[in-house]
């Protein structure tokens, strides 16, 4: 077996962090030994991405290309390298934002930090899965600890009514994942994503086939929150501890995306008039139920988790465009770019949001939209920060958010389908609906009065912990780069847009 030890490196450093952390913690050492550990290892992780991504211009790197192993079923090409360093990034910052959250208690043990790098490595062995048994393994690894996360806060009645709500639904997901599996194994007799293709160009569609595809998307539905397959969502998000609900809403989702999307293009890409007709669905109906929903909303986490169905809603909409359309590699490949810039500079935003959040209910020990009233008159730069993660949410210039809503309209309406102008125009409604409970948000933290629950002490307080600030620093920082520069997240979504290993 010819493996590249290079190519592997970011999973071994990440799988050595997870093993090391559990070790600290089993030390007779401070607690936030084992944070560091999967900090630094974390980080460490993203080194090998990056000489991989740049081995051309190394001297001391063999260039390969796509690198394939295990007889075609584990890839890293240019989408595997984007969504890795993605995955890495995004759970430096869910690490950075837990330990700024109640410092000294539960989260300064290991086995919390533990199970959340055990869930990112399933993600980053998601990226390069090709083949249905190493991508459902890498599902599961990325699901499996985030049952328990869920319901850390084990006094907390909301908190394990989360976990059991969706530990259930999880279960579910897996079982109607794996039925469509099936039938497209006992359809094709093929696992790989590549030689799944080339049987069904061989063979046909079928109507057992088609059910087996039906099955698997809507499998992967469950797993990224698309309505109506979104019942778990805001239960467990506003149970769940805010940290958690932050991974939850970004890394997993993004991963069970890549899943979603990796299935579509590589396995399915010749069934496309059938998948993306579901697809089409679930786009209209997540945006729609996430934001109309959302308006009535009073807790800001509960609300952030209608806006994450919304949100998902958003992201469906080129592959959902592509309906009765001619589907050439330009028009996939663009429809691929619009989905991964929109998962990227979603990631960057909807931390932000939830680390501001995370400060300000440090601060005010509520999570009620009625008690971030006034907020700006004493604690601005919250406040400020507030405003900006939730208008890029709402796609405002000149934060990021505007350029994710300007390439999916792009991708939907150059789809040249008049099913894809439709789930545009849907898109538009929504995204006007949505400013209505961003922007609420936003005027009352700056035109409100200051609630009598916020105290003297609350607003004179203004301790922020700093592994808190560098979050808020990072994801800002990302917010308003991607936005002012939007040519940066271009560059990284050209570069992963060809999933040339599996055509």
């Amino acid at each position: 077996m010819n493996l590249d030890y290079h190519a592997l490196l970011p999973e071994i450093i990440l799988a050595g962090t997870v093993i090391l952390v559990l070790v600290t913690d089993l030390l007779p050492v401070k607690k936030y030994w084992s944070a560091v550990v999967g900090i630094l290892g974390t980080a460490a992780a993203l080194v090998p991405l990056l000489t991989l991504s740049f081995c051309d211009s190394l001297e001391f790197c063999e260039s390969t290309g796509v690198r394939s192993m295990f007889s075609g079923t584990y890839v890293v090409d240019s989408f595997a390298l984007v969504l890795k360093g993605l995955f890495l990034v995004v759970a430096l910052v869910v690490l950075l934002m837990s330990v700024g959250y109640l410092e000294g208690g539960r989260f300064w043990q290991g086995e919390y930090y533990f199970l959340l790098l055990a869930s990112v490595l399933g993600a980053v062995v998601m990226a390069s899965s090709r083949d249905f048994i190493s991508m459902f393994v890498a599902l599961e690894l990325v699901t499996g600890p985030t049952f328990l996360m869920a319901g850390w806060r084990k006094g907390d009645d909301r908190s394990n009514e989360a976990a059991l709500k969706y530990f259930i639904i999880g279960v579910i997901s897996a079982a109607i994942l794996l039925f469509g599996v099936s039938l497209v194994y006992g359809v094709t007799g093929q696992l790989r994503f590549a030689d799944i293709a080339a049987a069904i160009a061989v063979r046909g569609e079928s109507p057992l086939l088609t059910i087996g595809v039906i099955f698997t998307i809507l499998g992967f539905a469950f797993k990224v929150s698309a309505a109506p397959f979104h019942f778990w969502t805001p239960d467990t998000y506003e149970g769940a501890p805010t940290p958690v609900t932050a991974y939850l809403a970004v890394g997993s989702k993004a991963a069970g995306f890549v899943g979603l999307l990796t299935v579509a293009y590589v396995a399915f890409g010749t069934t496309r008039g059938l998948w993306a007709a579901l697809i089409w669905i679930l786009a209209a109906t997540s945006m729609t139920l996430g934001n109309v929903v959302a308006i009535k909303q009073t807790n800001i986490v509960r609300m952030l988790g209608y806006s994450s169905i919304a949100q998902g809603g958003f992201m469906l909409v080129p592959f959902g465009a592509l309906v009765a359309v001619d589907a050439t590699p330009d028009v996939l490949e663009k429809a691929f770019f619009a989905t991964v810039t929109y998962i990227v500079i979603y990631a960057a935003m909807n931390l932000g949001a939830f680390a501001t959040i995370i400060a300000i209910s440090n601060r005010i020990k509520s999570g009620e939209i009625k008690d971030l009233a006034g907020l700006g008159l004493y604690a601005p730069g919250l406040a400020g920060l507030l405003a900006i993660f939730f208008f890029s949410l709402a796609g405002i210039p000149p934060v990021a958010g505007w350029f994710a809503k300007l390439v999916m309209f792009n991708s939907a309406i150059g789809s040249g389908s008049g099913w894809g102008l439709a789930l545009a125009v849907i898109a538009a409604v929504n995204a006007v609906v949505a400013f209505a409970y961003y922007g609420k948000v936003v005027k009352s933290a700056w035109f409100d009065a200051v609630p009598d629950t916020v105290s003297d002490a609350m607003k004179s307080d203004s301790k922020v912990a700093p592994p808190l600030v560098l979050a808020l620093g990072l994801t800002f920082a990302g917010t308003i780069a991607f936005g002012v520069f939007p040519s940066l997240v271009t560059s990284l979504s050209e570069f992963a847009s060809s999933l040339s290993s599996g055509l």
